[in-house]
């Protein structure tokens, strides 16, 4: 997919952001044209030539995004209890970029720490997503961050998370 200045797009690991420039330039040795891409106060710059790779992708429609919020009600899989095997399957996970993948890794995550202590890995991971998801839920919604969170904890509360 190609975007211009001034899309709002979601990059995988840093959430929402905006383009803001696109340039021909060398960046690591590499000749190529990039997006520049204004997340809140960083700047990252992203090869066109990767945006089919996930690691940008457009706004999820609100309709899409509240069927993917649909996934945070359903009852998850189990976890590993091998704390590297959890640690790959969520990095995997976020690193798709996927919206639903997000939702899963929050529910699953959350439901895993109703039975057991997250451990610091598990705990940024979780954060990271409900940040991730938050951010985009403002942006697809249309709605402030503060009923976005008690949209979230209302969901978490009631959902499968709790089955």
């Amino acid at each position: 997919m190609q975007y211009e200045v001034g899309d709002k797009v979601i990059h995988w690991a840093y959430g929402v952001g905006e383009i803001v420039q696109i340039d021909t330039k060398k960046l690591g040795g590499q000749d190529g044209t990039y997006y520049k891409v204004q997340v809140r106060d960083l700047t990252i710059w992203v090869p066109v030539k990767e945006t089919n790779k996930s690691s940008l992708r457009p706004p999820t429609s609100a309709r899409k995004f509240k069927k993917a919020l649909e996934i945070l009600r359903e009852t998850g899989i189990e976890l590993s209890n091998d704390r590297l095997e959890r640690k790959n399957w969520l990095s995997e996970s976020l690193r798709s970029g996927c919206l639903e993948d997000v939702c899963r890794v929050i529910r699953d995550l959350s439901a895993y720490a109703k039975a057991k202590k997250l451990n610091d890995n598990d705990s940024l991971v979780l954060e990271r997503a409900k940040n991730l998801l938050l951010e985009e839920w403002r942006l697809s919604l249309d709605i402030p961050l503060a009923e976005a969170q008690k949209q979230l904890k209302s969901i978490l509360d009631e959902g499968g998370v709790n089955k």
